[in-house]
């Protein structure tokens, strides 16, 4: 433990998490070396031609730096989603203390690596708002082996498929860097509801009412998890999830409406991608749904429809009103129902 009293302890070993996903990693398709060398030089050019066409489309992040992006492989991917997670939960959740403290913390440790070494062969980019390593840009991070494996899968046209990816975490980090407020309120609102975990959870003659229900929507996980919650809890959780659903719908979205002046085979890419998707053998499914990656399906869907509805009838600019304040975010229930924000925030 690096030397750390009882007191120290978090209540996640995060180097144990890290060592663990990196043993159990898959390796990524088969290249040659100087194919890889290609495919790293390609994405590091197309992350910051991608933001060019995201600030266009948006209007957002306009006088900011171009920056480049990370092209990371899987390990070093499991090795920044760790430090972000560490950052992003570390001051809300409670340090663990007794005898007990490594052992939890260890235990902890164990499940966290096996989840990251689960999601290392498919996350295909991600924006850290809140890497410790940059406070003010967070990282921005290519999986070059995920993006490779995926493009030849959907046998789509290599570069197009790259600069579709890089749209959608440029996207992202414009999100995020664009305005100025938002990694504050997320990073508060996560804090908020870690910070409250320990008290009073919904009684247990209404978790049992409810729990059928939930299976019968297929709410998965994310579902279950809010029966047992409190009102306090689930109000900040409907929050961040609302929040979530629009940041990746938006990027979706964005991905998509850049258009075929910049990735031709677009809509070829995206057919292919969304049934790709909802594919995988029964236990790839089962894992996804146990980790709530069907419910990250689902945002994408819920989300990018959300900002479709709200382009077509007020525009990009008449859109961007979303960004206005925590008050001009959309609701969960707005989300299903934009025309309530539209009537509520853009009448």
């Amino acid at each position: 433990m690096n030397g750390a009293t009882e007191a120290e302890l978090g209540p996640v070993d995060w180097d144990l998490a890290v060592s663990t996903a990196v043993r159990l990693v898959r390796p990524g398709p088969v290249i040659g070396k100087e194919e890889a060398e290609h495919v790293v030089g390609r994405l590091r050019e197309l992350a910051p031609q991608a933001e060019v066409h995201v600030r266009e489309l948006t209007g957002l992040g306009q006088g900011l730096p171009l920056l480049p992006g990370e092209v990371v492989d899987r390990p070093a991917w499991v090795a920044a989603a760790a430090q972000g997670l560490a950052a992003l939960t570390g001051p809300a959740l409670p340090r663990q203390t007794g005898p007990m403290a490594g052992i939890l913390a260890g235990t902890a440790g164990v499940q966290a690596g096996v989840v990251m070494a689960f999601l290392s062969s498919r996350v295909l980019g991600q924006y850290d708002p809140f890497s410790p390593q940059d406070q003010l840009a967070g990282r921005l991070l290519l999986v070059a082996p995920n993006i490779v494996g995926a493009q030849q899968a959907l046998d789509v046209p290599d570069d197009d498929f790259r600069m579709w990816v890089c749209l959608h975490e440029c996207t992202h980090r414009l999100q995020f860097t664009g305005v100025p407020w938002l990694r504050r309120y997320f990073s508060d609102q996560v804090t908020t509801l870690l910070s409250s975990m320990d008290e009073e959870r919904a009684p247990l003659s209404d978790v049992i009412r409810d729990f059928r229900q939930k299976l019968r929507e297929g709410d998965g996980p994310m579902g279950l998890i809010e029966l047992v919650q409190s009102p306090q809890q689930k109000a900040v959780l409907d929050r961040l999830i609302a929040l979530s659903t629009l940041l990746e719908g938006h990027a979706d979205h964005v991905m998509d409406a850049v258009g075929p002046s910049v990735v031709p085979s677009v809509s070829t890419i995206r057919s292919r991608f969304s049934a790709r998707r909802k594919g995988g053998g029964l236990l790839d499914r089962i894992l996804r749904t146990v980790l709530g990656v069907e419910a990250k399906v689902r945002q994408y869907e819920e989300g990018a429809r959300f900002t479709e509805y709200v382009v077509e009838r007020v525009g990009m600019d008449g859109f961007n009103a979303i960004w206005t304040s925590a008050d001009t975010l959309p609701t969960r229930a707005e989300i299903a129902e934009p025309m309530g924000w539209l009537r509520r925030v853009a009448p």
